[in-house]
């Protein structure tokens, strides 16, 4: 998968997407992902990217013409083009598993107030939010989406089942994991783990799953029963 991401502020980029399972996945070409500054695609000697908005009001508002250049400059007809927004769908898994069967990916972050209206109108494909807060920007949200996204890509995980069996996969919250010893400070791991009886296995951790999800997710809980009942 190719993303290319457009931001004011490309140094936040550093360190959480050189480690770990994305960095494996730049490095084995998996992933190919570009930090763009959007001030590459100004023009005048100050390399403005923000202006007051029109009407008045608070802040400065990110101008279409900068991001307007570096989308057409980057995209071709497969490309889906994303702006992170609060007024945006909600990000979830299923949104990340819709992503990552993009072949190349847009990222815009926006910044101060946002951007020009004309940029979401004519430009963006698809428009998300993390959740119902206020960040600085949209960095941390690309961050976010790049990291889910990139471990649904097949060979980034080692084994692909890995992804397919976690919290949010089934629409449930992942079951209890436990590992050696077998006993800690007076707890014990529940037997039927212990027992190599796979399918008394799998009935636990389904129950398990949905006793969990029941419990702390009830909203996850009402929306799992309804796609049973279709």
């Amino acid at each position: 998968m190719k993303v290319d991401v457009l931001t004011l502020f490309p140094e936040m980029f550093s360190g959480p997407l050189d480690e770990s399972i994305i960095g494996r996945a730049r490095e084995t070409g998996r992933l190919e992902l570009k930090i763009h500054p959007l001030r590459d695609w100004t023009h005048d000697r100050h390399r403005t990217v923000d202006d007051k908005p029109f009407g008045g009001g608070p802040g400065m508002v990110l101008k279409p013409e900068p991001i307007f250049e570096a989308v057409e400059s980057l995209a071709t007809e497969q490309t889906h083009v994303v702006l992170f927004t609060p007024a945006g769908r909600r990000f979830d898994q299923s949104v990340a598993v819709e992503l990552a069967q993009k072949g190349h990916l847009v990222l815009i972050c926006a910044s101060y107030e946002g951007v020009d209206e004309r940029v979401r109108e004519t430009l963006v494909d698809d428009e998300i939010s993390i959740g119902d807060f206020v960040l600085t920007n949209g960095n941390l949200p690309a961050i976010l989406v790049i990291d889910s996204v990139t471990r649904l890509l097949p060979g980034v995980l080692g084994d692909d089942a890995s992804s397919a069996d976690e919290s949010f996969s089934h629409g449930l919250l992942e079951y209890p994991h436990y590992t050696r010893p077998a006993e800690f400070r007076g707890q014990k791991v529940p037997e039927v783990l212990l027992s190599g009886n796979h399918g008394e296995i799998e009935q636990w951790r389904r129950e398990q799953a949905q006793e969990r999800t029941r419990e702390r997710r009830p909203d996850l809980w009402e929306q799992f029963n309804k796609k049973k009942k279709i």
